[in-house]
């Protein structure tokens, strides 16, 4: 690894809203930032019109970003890689890095979610895939990928066990506008930000069906708590979840109007499908896939989820919305500890 913030050579891997926003801050950032997409058609529209018409139509493109659909390009000397991909295809892009990485690399995942099948979290698909060669770490918060590439002020946290990559990736990002505060808790961080997503189709639930902000408050809070104590289960330090992964991106995602998750709450309260509402955007909405997930996540350790079993009735299509939410409700009262 090089000292302070002298990496020259930055790969981010999916040019999505935030692989795309993160692309952009590292340009901005004075290094050299090439952004890798799948999809060949937008690369080569994204080269002509120097933005990403699709994900981040107002932000022209750094000078310093170098837009490539060809991956041994996009990771040819890099020193550091942002991986920024949905978690479904997180491990089979990995394969693909990993015989071309240099030893030493820094990588970054920037993927909120859980491997489906296997339950893993990102960094541990990292690990496995890329193996003892890489540095990893997470970058995670409440970070809408549209206000990030405006230069709104943003504060994350970047986790790793590694205190070293942690203080190498702050110095990286480090902007005006883009403040990272460092952990060791990738636990904590990355459970965090997978279940806000599955709390926040709750609460566009209830965002639509009107139930005010008594109940949004209420679900929120409760909300934090099932995050918590499945994060603990699983090893994380609970103050964690009281800091920007947990408490700071949940209020974001499950309040925003850029919020994904959110609309697809919203949208089912209001009647409409899952397949349809999904069929409409453009983007992924990582709580549908992570919401099974985290129940046999919490299976596995023991621990309830009763807010995330009523996301996976509606999800089905086994309950209509407002029935979801009235049961979660009607539920036996408890002591608010634990």
């Amino acid at each position: 690894m090089r000292s302070g913030g002298n990496i020259r050579h930055a790969a981010i891997i999916g040019a999505g809203g935030w692989g795309t926003a993160l692309a952009v801050h590292l340009a901005r950032a004075g290094h050299d930032a090439r952004l890798w997409g799948r999809d060949a058609a937008l690369v080569a529209d994204m080269r002509a019109r120097r933005a990403n018409a699709v994900y981040l139509p107002d932000i022209v493109f750094p000078e310093h970003l170098h837009v490539t659909a060809d991956l041994a390009e996009a990771l040819d000397k890099v020193d550091l890689v942002v991986a920024a991909v949905p978690s479904h295809g997180t491990r089979p892009i990995l394969r693909h890095v990993a015989s071309l990485l240099r030893p030493g690399t820094i990588v970054v995942s920037a993927t909120k979610g859980l491997e489906q099948d296997t339950l893993f979290r990102m960094s541990e698909v990292m690990a496995q895939e890329l193996g003892p060669a890489a540095h990893i770490a997470v970058l995670s918060g409440p970070s809408f990928a549209a206000e990030c590439a405006r230069q709104l002020p943003t504060a994350v946290s970047v986790a790793s066990r590694d205190t070293a990559v942690v203080e190498q990736v702050q110095a990286d990002f480090r902007a005006p506008y883009f403040r990272l505060y460092g952990t060791c808790d990738m636990v904590g961080v990355e459970i965090g930000g997978a279940l806000k997503n599955v709390i926040a189709i709750a609460a566009g639930v209830a965002e639509g069906l009107a139930l005010g902000h008594n109940a949004l408050a209420g679900l929120i809070t409760r909300g934090l708590a099932e995050i918590t104590r499945l994060a603990c289960a699983a090893g994380a330090q609970r103050d964690t979840l009281a800091g920007l992964t947990g408490l700071g991106d949940l209020v974001l995602t499950c309040t925003g109007s850029l919020s994904r998750n959110r609309h697809v709450g919203i949208e089912l309260a209001h009647g409409r499908t899952l397949a349809d509402v999904l069929s409409g955007m453009k983007m992924v909405a990582e709580g549908v896939r992570t919401t099974e997930a985290a129940l046999a996540l919490g299976a596995r350790h023991g621990v309830e989820l009763p807010i995330a079993a009523q996301v996976a009735e509606l999800l089905a299509g086994r309950k209509e919305a407002k029935t979801a939410l009235e049961e979660l409700m009607l539920r036996p009262q408890r002591a608010e500890a634990g």
